[in-house]
């Protein structure tokens, strides 16, 4: 009788350590395989079998951490990514995760590997890791044996953590390695990144510096809506509707190293919205319509029609980065301190928020894709107005007691109560 050993296949030879599959002569099929492990040989094998029970795929990848992050980024990250994330997701990379944990293998690469790594890079000298003073003419820090001790923020290193944890994501996905090591690993939350809004007066300030400027409309517009300086610039006419006395945000304005000033699709889903325009701002809308119409003739054929509602005097395209200049001097002119243009964006909200206006109103406003983002960037503001509300009640509590002419010997509450406002 003819067994399924006779007409198997003439067998290739096994390295030493790949195990073996082979049929017995009871017929049934028997594996053997090999665990190079120290201590308990036979408990890691069961660890490996259960791990394998649970669905968990066997780890593939031979390669160096290096290897995979380079594939990652050019395969996979370039397609999903905007160009500047990408550019800077890249610089992230070669600057920190490369010189790190490069060489390690990435099926052998633990918790404890990235806990490591993460503690040191908090503890290192950027000086002194990455060449920085050798490269100066005149060296100030290490070369000369007087560190600076330039440590990366907490927000930089989360930055990095988090880069890492989307690359070995994707690698689970591909089933390269069991699970995530850098999920495993908690860094903390940083505190968010603090900034000085304009008070009411200062934000007035602003504005009146600002009024005959071309652009006045533009940081009118940013002082009252909240826009994001990219969505600022996106803006078309089309996508005003001054009957309904609202605006569509549909896109953003942004230069990248490739295609210069390009028009993206807004940063979130939630940043796609519809927000109401003031009667000022459409004044102000309209009167800027009035003065392109009049740079539009004066131009005459070097006029660019791209039907954006803030453009050059030749109807180009505005560079942010010339945007911030503009900006910068104004600040100057009106004799305010420096601070960013992403700062009136907080600054409006800020104004809101000590007005009373309700924080889910505010986060459509923003086009933040979740409440608790808002919450948090925004949490030293309402802290303080929650000690200013506690303050008024303890004023108003404080208030009849130590009055005695209120008081009353009766069972019967006062006649009349402290008002709280």
């Amino acid at each position: 009788m003819t067994t399924p050993r006779d007409t198997s296949p003439s067998r290739r030879t096994r390295a030493n350590g790949d195990g073996t599959v082979y049929q017995r002569k009871d017929s049934r099929w028997e594996a053997a395989g090999y665990v190079l492990a120290p201590g308990n040989t036979l408990a890691k094998l069961t660890e490996k079998i259960a791990t394998s029970k649970r669905g968990l795929p066997v780890p593939s990848a031979q390669g160096s951490v290096s290897a995979y992050l380079t594939y990652w980024l050019e395969n996979v990250a370039v397609h999903q990514l905007r160009e500047n994330t990408h550019t800077r997701y890249t610089a992230c990379v070669n600057r920190y995760l490369v010189p790190g944990l490069g060489k390690k293998k990435l099926a052998k690469l633990s918790a404890k590997d990235v806990r490591t790594w993460l503690n040191q890079l908090r503890t290192t000298c950027q000086c002194c890791a990455r060449g920085i003073d050798a490269r100066r003419d005149e060296p100030r820090c290490c070369a000369v044996g007087a560190c600076c001790s330039k440590r990366l923020s907490p927000l930089t290193l989360t930055y990095i953590h988090s880069v890492l944890k989307s690359a070995l994501e994707h690698a689970v996905r591909e089933e390269q390695i069991p699970r995530n090591v850098a999920r495993n690993v908690l860094t903390g939350t940083p505190r968010p990144r603090r900034f000085e809004p304009l008070t009411a007066d200062e934000a007035r300030q602003f504005l009146t510096a600002a009024r005959g400027h071309r652009l006045h409309a533009l940081f009118e517009l940013a002082l009252h809506t909240e826009l994001r300086k990219g969505e600022l610039l996106g803006l078309c006419w089309e996508d005003l509707d001054f009957d309904r006395s609202a605006a569509a945000v549909r896109r953003t304005l942004q230069r990248t190293s490739t295609g210069g000033l390009i028009t993206l699709p807004t940063k979130t889903r939630a940043s796609e919205r519809h927000i109401a325009l003031p009667a000022r701002c459409l004044q102000s809308l309209k009167h800027h319509h009035e003065e392109q119409q009049r740079e539009r003739h004066t131009a005459g054929t070097e006029w660019q029609d791209s039907g954006y509602v803030f453009t050059t005097p030749q109807g180009r395209l505005i560079d942010p980065t010339n945007l911030t200049r503009t900006f910068t001097t104004l600040l100057r002119k009106a004799g305010l301190r420096r601070i960013r243009f992403h700062d009136l964006r907080h600054s409006t909200a800020t104004l809101l928020l000590e007005q009373g206006v309700e924080l889910v109103v505010i986060k459509e406003l923003l086009g933040h894709a979740h409440i608790g983002v808002t919450a948090t960037v925004y949490a030293h503001v309402r802290l303080r107005l929650q000690r200013d509300a506690i303050d008024t009640l303890s004023t108003a509590l404080d208030g009849p007691a130590n009055d005695k002419s209120t008081r009353d010997d009766g069972d019967d509450p006062p006649l009349c109560g402290a008002t709280v406002h």
